[in-house]
């Protein structure tokens, strides 16, 4: 039987108003770096803007039957260190000045720990509060499928972030395959250990920043269990050993 469409309610727009704090914050320390290394002119104009950018409608039936579309992005800054790798968030305020300058942290945070990788970003403008488990599967594979020309095992690899997790990674690697005609469990990190995820992912963010907590107050001469008691750092620090 033929599927009768209501006429769409909404349709999710970027933001108008673009917040450039946090990409004058990065410029800021980018230029401060380069002149502490006395960085070529030349190099520094290439890492101040992304390889290249994509930004994509997003069309998804709801469960009233109705279209919403939605936009998406994927920003690859640098693929001058190897592919590039990073998160996909799903957030109603993100815009892609906000992507580009998460892109270009992953490429710094990747260079900084000697990483043989380049930075990407990854957004969706949604809340995905109103969504549906539903509805959400439908826009993370529609948004796999629509940014699957960029993608690649050797070229850029998604991973959770804000609002996503394994299971929309799980979604993403079954669309991709699905399209490819093979498996591609290289296409994102995050995924459930059933489908070749690795241990540890989940928590690695909490433990990264009980680790630095605890090395950071060491260096400063302080006791973590008696400045961590009221946090619960140091039970964190325990846990994570």
């Amino acid at each position: 039987m033929a599927l009768m469409l209501k006429t769409p309610t909404w349709v999710t727009t970027p933001s108008q108003v673009v917040d450039s704090d946090l990409m004058t914050t990065i410029f800021a320390h980018f230029d401060r770096a380069c002149n502490q290394l006395a960085l070529d002119d030349g190099l520094r104009a290439i890492l101040r803007q992304p390889e290249r950018e994509l930004t994509v409608a997003l069309p998804i039936m709801r469960d009233d039957e109705t279209i919403s579309v939605y936009t998406g992005y994927r920003v690859q800054h640098s693929s001058a260190r190897g592919l590039c790798q990073g998160g996909l968030r799903f957030h109603p305020s993100i815009n892609l000045e906000e992507v580009r300058a998460l892109a270009m942290l992953m490429t710094f945070k990747c260079a900084v720990a000697n990483l043989p990788f380049g930075g990407a970003k990854g957004g969706v403008v949604v809340d995905p509060a109103s969504l549906s488990a539903g509805e959400r599967r439908r826009l993370t594979r529609r948004y796999a499928a629509m940014i699957l020309p960029i993608l690649g095992g050797k070229r850029d690899i998604l991973a959770p972030d804000i609002n996503t997790n394994e299971q929309t990674m799980a979604w993403i690697v079954d669309t991709i395959s699905m399209l490819q005609d093979q498996a591609m469990p290289e296409i994102a990190t995050g995924k459930p250990i059933t489908l070749y995820g690795s241990p540890g992912r989940k928590e690695a963010t909490g433990r990264g920043i009980a680790i630095a907590a605890v090395e950071m107050l060491g260096r400063q001469g302080c006791d973590p269990r008696a400045v961590g008691s009221r946090a619960g750092l140091w039970q964190g620090w325990l846990v994570c050993r």
